[in-house]
């Protein structure tokens, strides 16, 4: 792929790997669209029977969107374009029809933690840490397709104590919420279970596989298919979320000011 997004086969299973270690992964709208169409394109090429995402480095799987990313931005459309445009990416790894492992060691926030949740399995290493800090970060929200998927996977409650504290969930805690399913010491036993668990659903039915990921997705389609564009124009559309862009790019605290 790129040097910042690595895609290697190692016999039937796949990995893709974030790669820029100095930014925390920090992800790139390429970034984005290479995870998506890798899962696309094995979908048709049949070339893996699983696919593991982790991050490179030490620090992070994934610390959200690159901010740099957002400077283009003047108005609220701005941002209800760029939701659109994370929904469908999302959607494109969450329709594909290998079963995907997200492989989560250290930070995972924000977009890292929207590709984690739509991976069908989630392991995390002890120094995980998963969340939406945009509360105190860029003051913006997230798309009703993102609300939806995490409640079901953790419950509204959480998801406000998430968002609304934006603090941060240690490994312990994603583990007992049911938001990863193994704990595992460090990242090399992370990487090694991450690859017996690819192994393991590799070697079943691959149409079962697929079936079940399809009908559990179309059943959470159901959930987050209410409108909320006036919502994301008013958080994106917002001086805050000017404010909060500049702050962090100027690595201080926000001002808010609610308008």
């Amino acid at each position: 792929m790129t040097e910042e997004l690595l895609f290697e086969k190692r016999g039937e299973i796949g990995w893709v790997t974030f790669n820029r270690p100095k930014a925390r992964n920090a992800l790139t709208f390429a970034m984005y669209e290479g995870l998506a169409e890798i899962c696309a394109r094995v979908g048709k090429t049949g070339e893996v029977r699983a696919l593991v995402v982790t991050g490179g480095g030490d620090k992070a799987f994934a610390a959200g969107t690159d901010i740099a990313q957002f400077q283009s931005f003047e108005s609220g459309e701005d941002g209800i374009a760029y939701e659109r445009k994370m929904d469908r990416i999302l959607g494109e790894i969450e329709r594909c029809p290998v079963p995907t492992i997200a492989a989560i060691h250290g930070f995972c926030t924000g977009g890292g933690a929207a590709i984690a949740a739509v991976c069908d399995l989630r392991i995390g290493s002890a120094s995980a840490q998963f969340g939406f800090p945009i509360a105190r970060t860029l003051g913006n929200c997230l798309s009703m397709a993102n609300y939806a998927r995490l409640a079901a996977l953790i419950g509204p409650q959480r998801v406000k104590e998430m968002v609304l504290l934006a603090k941060l969930m240690d490994a312990p805690s994603a583990l007992s919420c049911g938001l990863i399913s193994e704990l595992l010491p460090d990242q090399a036993a992370l990487l090694a279970r991450a690859e017996e668990l690819a192994n393991t659903v590799a070697g079943h039915a691959p149409l079962t596989m697929q079936v079940t990921k399809e009908a559990l997705r179309r059943l959470q389609a159901r959930l987050g298919d209410e409108n909320i564009d006036d919502l994301v124009r008013l958080a994106y559309g917002s001086a805050d979320f000017r404010e909060g862009m500049a702050a962090f790019l100027g690595k201080r605290a926000p001002k808010w000011s609610g308008a």
